[in-house]
């Protein structure tokens, strides 16, 4: 090993199992610079300082990032790859032609700020962030700086699940449109399985299973969305009527999708509905004059010649709904149904009891419901006939009146295996 000084910078100069290193110490100080070439020899001795990746640390971000984006195109998805080529944009506009070696904590905090007067959400911040740590990593640079650099809060929300009410007027608003006819028939879907957008998206006629009345998800955001799920009746006759319009532009073969793609009036089957977006931000910002009750987009003023009404004011309660959310709505009506957690979780695709609760959103009807068994009636009521009972064995299992439940009672519970105990699913 030798360390070299070139102007006022010490570099070092080591070989590692055959390995060359040689790299800027980054400092004019001879004591410093032999420390600094310990620590590398040490990174390089464990593994951790890898010859091949001193050239990628000397790119450009700009460079650097398509270099990234090439050698991960093997392990994503083709979301995923699309997803990652977003997450990139903003950073190399920022950084553009600085290179790795050269950017700082300093640097990747004053992208966030930057990010932030913008608006932009810690969530999208986190992630973008997420994506520079990778090529940091990459260039073995990231253990320098990631220590000063700590993922920002997110709120907490996930999700909204609707009320009865906003349920109804949302499925009323979307048969009020002809326009509106192929997102309402993905949204009633997704109500009816809790199957999520992109699912819906991807499905084929070979996943429906009209015999069994089920349908088979094959590619999903996780292992565990590889899921069968039975359809109600209200799913089958809707997939029925999506058969039957499906003849007329001779998209039902096995290979053909669900929700084919349309644009400017032509069906291809082949190719898979892309998005809601458009129809579905329609549908949830539209409101209803509260004069002459046409439905119609916000604005100044009612677009109905005859009633021309002030609107400035009035905002869809559906406003800000995503199309998501009817996901999360679905998962919470099957948790307040009390069905067992297994059922919900192979449902919805979860692996974990974690992302139960994540998704699930009990409304406060069914929490009431819930605490309405927690009462203090009983203790009162023994107090009045003169004795105190606790909570001990004999207190709990002896009552003055035991009364064996009803035939009928005992015949709700009895299910194809036998005596099936009722679960609950409200969330803690």
């Amino acid at each position: 090993m030798a360390l070299v000084k070139r102007g006022k910078t010490w570099h070092t100069h080591f070989f590692v199992d055959g390995q060359r290193f040689r790299m800027s110490l980054g400092t004019s100080d001879w004591r410093e610079a032999q420390a600094r070439e310990k620590k590398l020899i040490a990174q390089a001795t464990q593994g951790n300082l890898d010859a091949s990746h001193q050239g990628f640390a000397k790119l450009a971000f700009a460079q650097a990032s398509e270099s990234y984006f090439a050698g991960r195109k093997l392990e994503l998805g083709d979301s995923s790859q699309k997803k990652e080529r977003q997450l990139l944009v903003k950073p190399r506009e920022f950084f553009r032609q600085k290179c790795l070696s050269k950017i700082t904590a300093d640097d990747v905090l004053r992208f966030r700020e930057w990010r932030s007067e913008r608006g932009v959400g810690p969530a999208i911040i986190n992630m973008e962030v997420g994506v520079i740590r990778r090529i940091l990593k990459r260039a073995k640079r990231w253990h320098l700086l990631g220590t000063d650099i700590r993922p920002l809060k997110e709120p907490r929300s996930v999700g909204r699940a609707l009320t009865y009410d906003e349920k109804l007027r949302l499925l009323r608003t979307a048969g009020q449109n002809d326009e509106w006819q192929r997102v309402q028939s993905a949204m009633s879907v997704a109500l009816c399985t809790a199957m999520r957008g992109c699912e819906i998206k991807r499905l084929q006629w070979r996943d429906i299973d009209f015999l069994n009345r089920a349908i088979l998800v094959r590619t999903s955001k996780t292992e565990a969305g590889q899921r069968l799920i039975p359809m109600n009746d209200e799913a089958y006759e809707l997939v029925v009527r999506l058969r039957e319009r499906a003849k007329n532009f001779n998209g039902i073969e096995s290979q053909h999708y669900v929700f084919p793609a349309c644009e400017r009036g032509h069906v291809d089957p082949t190719r898979n509905q892309r998005s809601f977006r458009t129809a579905w931000r329609s549908l949830t910002v539209s409101i209803q004059c509260p004069t002459c009750k046409k439905l119609q987009a916000p604005g100044d003023s009612c677009s109905n010649q005859r009633c021309k009404a002030d609107i400035r004011d009035v905002r869809s309660p559906l406003a800000g709904l995503r199309f998501h959310d009817l996901r999360h709505h679905a998962i919470t009506e099957l948790a307040e149904s009390q069905v067992s957690d297994q059922t919900i979780m192979a449902i919805a695709g979860h692996v974990s009891q974690k992302m139960l609760a994540r998704y699930s959103h009990v409304r406060s009807e069914a929490r009431r419901q819930a605490v309405s068994a927690l009462s203090a009636k009983g203790i009162v009521r023994r107090q009045k006939v003169g004795r105190i009972a606790g909570y001990d064995t004999n207190n709990d299992t002896t009552s003055d009146n035991q009364e064996l439940p009803s035939p009928e009672v005992i015949e709700k519970m009895v299910g194809p295996c036998g005596l099936e105990p009722q679960t609950s699913t409200v969330s803690r």
